[in-house]
């Protein structure tokens, strides 16, 4: 195998060789990203409803299987909040958090969101996942955003709420149950959230996690936090995962494979937009099926050493460039330092409150929620507008299960999508008896009772799905002119033409000659001529049908010459439906 053929299955060996220097500084932004991910770590287990050293096994081999086969070297791959929401929400209706039922189907789903993104890698299909539109993203991560954050107030104030059920009806049932609030657990988180806030505002170059993570511990001991009925993370089990084996039930299987499409779609969106900023900032290429690849090898990872799925960190990630990591063993030092912490160092972690824990993951998606796209979305297109709200009002409907938040998202896109391609723009120009040549609706004959020519500008595909449309707009021509003797269609902007638009326009120019009306086409793709042409359209119409500009379509259509003020209007309407001065007409 030749070295550029294994180096695109093992990316790894494409790292600079390393050198003294490389190594230090990777060291040291490993050491940097090893100090966020262990309390990361430890919040994003309580958020996925996994014993806390779930998430630690979750930024050790998975990372290490992410950055080695990942396109991205400075991707930080592990826990994040996202994922391990969805994990959550998806596998909390099936058994309680935390029971041995529930990690094993969390390590299920692991396995099928990993295997997802495989097969989508090893078939080279990550441009399918453009099917995950920006506003129905950004929907789904602002309403996503909250429902985490909402999900943490039973931990950041010690009130109990039935678990499993809808998030905003749970923050009701924390309201009514106002008088089990446990002041000191409130008293904490929110010091660890200020801490937090301030020192991402004041001291962005500390490491505010760890220096609040030190501080709250300090405290919790200090005030005998968890002999006052407080919460902390206890006893997490000293030394690395064991490979296990996630047990393959089919039932489970089929309730789990719709949260694993949404996991590996969400997640590995999530990868891309750090692998974008990670290339602009280093001026280096990424591969998006090979970033696939890496994530679902990841994820696979995690499945089979007790985690629950990863995806590649936006913080992490960014931490690490902000710490001038050079390769990818940056993150094999900070997989190493978080097993080191697994072996030795889980007993000072016990008393750590998990208000501090619910504090860090509000904190964390605080920075998710981006009220200013949704309003962008909305002045961009009404379908896009809508699509956004959608998905937010539904993520927050369906919560704590999301992920049918984003499906009714992208249906609802698809649909829009779809819907459309169905009923394209069309406008039509007329010429008129005195020589004029001017816009007219489909739908509206002119005042003077018809027109001897027309144009007609479609600039849309032309197939299966709004041929129909493009016949219903010739014939009610027809049928509301009467004096029609030709049709131009301006074909520049048909860039597509399929055998049901073959068939529809060999039958339109049949009964458009049987009413001696010519079928004239103006500057058509040579995609249009070719097919026209094996499937025999070209030989019916005829050469003299094609032209290779307006001036020429128009005048074969008046017998050889045009008026020469319609000569005068030709350059602006060749020029496109957004020429200066031309009102566009959107058929109804």
């Amino acid at each position: 195998m030749r070295p550029s053929t294994l180096s695109r299955w093992l990316p790894f060996l494409a790292w600079p060789r390393p050198t003294r220097s490389s190594l230090r500084a990777d060291l040291s932004a490993g050491l940097a990203v090893a100090l966020l991910a262990v309390p990361q770590s430890l919040a994003y287990a309580q958020l996925a409803g996994m014993p806390m050293q779930h998430g630690l096994y979750a930024a050790v081999l998975p990372a290490i299987v992410g950055v080695l086969f990942g396109s991205s070297a400075l991707l930080a791959t592990g826990p994040v909040a996202m994922t391990s929401m969805l994990a959550a929400a998806s596998v909390g209706a099936l058994a309680a958090p935390g029971s041995d039922d529930f990690v094993a189907l969390v390590l299920l789903l692991a396995l099928l969101s990993g295997l997802v993104q495989l097969g989508l890698g090893l078939a080279r299909a990550g441009i399918l996942l453009n099917l995950l539109s920006h506003p129905v993203l950004v929907g789904f991560i602002n309403a996503s955003a909250l429902v985490i954050a909402l999900s943490q107030l039973p931990a950041f104030t010690g009130i109990a709420v039935a678990p499993g059920g809808n998030t905003l009806l749970g923050v009701t049932q924390l309201l009514a149950n106002g008088s089990q609030l446990h002041g000191l657990t409130l008293l904490l988180g929110g010091a660890a959230l200020t801490l937090l806030l301030g020192f991402k505002r004041w001291a962005p170059r500390w490491p505010g996690v760890l220096l609040m993570v030190l501080a709250l511990i300090g405290l919790s001991l200090g005030l005998g936090f968890a002999g006052r009925g407080g919460a902390v993370v206890g006893d997490i089990p000293a030394g690395l995962a064991g490979l296990t084996w996630p047990a393959l039930r089919w039932h489970a299987c089929v309730a789990l494979l719709p949260a694993a499409l949404v996991i590996a779609l969400v997640s590995y969106m999530e990868a891309m937009s750090s692998c974008k900023v990670i290339a602009a900032k280093t001026r280096s290429a990424w591969d998006e099926n090979q970033e696939l690849l890496g994530q679902g090898l990841a994820k696979v990872a995690a499945a089979y050493c007790g985690a629950m799925p990863v995806s590649g960190s936006f913080t992490r990630s960014a931490l690490n460039l902000a710490s001038h990591a050079r390769s990818g063993y940056s993150s094999l030092f900070a997989a190493g330092l978080v097993g080191v912490v697994l072996l030795f160092f889980t007993s000072a972690l016990h008393a750590l409150p998990k208000s501090a824990l619910a504090a860090m993951i509000v904190a964390a998606v605080a920075g998710l929620v981006n009220v200013k796209a949704m309003r962008s979305a909305w002045r961009a297109s009404r379908d896009d507008g809508l699509a956004a709200w959608l998905t937010f009002v539904a993520t927050l409907a369906f919560a704590p299960h999301i992920q049918n938040g984003i499906l009714a998202g992208i249906t609802f896109s698809l649909g829009a999508f779809i819907y459309r391609r169905m009923l394209p723009r069309i406008s039509v120009y007329a010429l008129g008896q005195d020589g004029e040549l001017r816009e007219m609706q489909v739908r509206q004959p002119p005042r003077d009772g018809g027109a001897l020519v027309v144009a007609l500008r479609y600039d849309a595909a032309l197939f299966f799905a709004n041929a129909s449309f493009f016949e219903d707009a010739v014939n009610r021509l027809v049928l509301e002119n009467p004096k029609l003797r030709a049709i131009v269609v301006l074909a520049q902007g048909i860039n597509l033409v399929d055998a049901t638009a073959i068939e529809v326009l060999r039958e339109l120019h049949r009964q458009l000659s049987e009413r001696q009306i010519k079928l004239i086409f103006s500057q058509p793709q040579q995609h249009f001529i070719a097919t026209a042409s094996r499937t025999g359209l070209l030989a019916a119409l005829g050469p003299e049908t094609m032209f290779d500009s307006p001036e020429q379509a128009m005048a074969a259509a008046c017998g050889g010459a045009i008026p020469v003020q319609a000569y005068a209007n030709m350059a602006t309407l060749q020029a496109g439906p957004f020429a200066p001065g031309l009102r566009q007409e959107t058929a109804p």
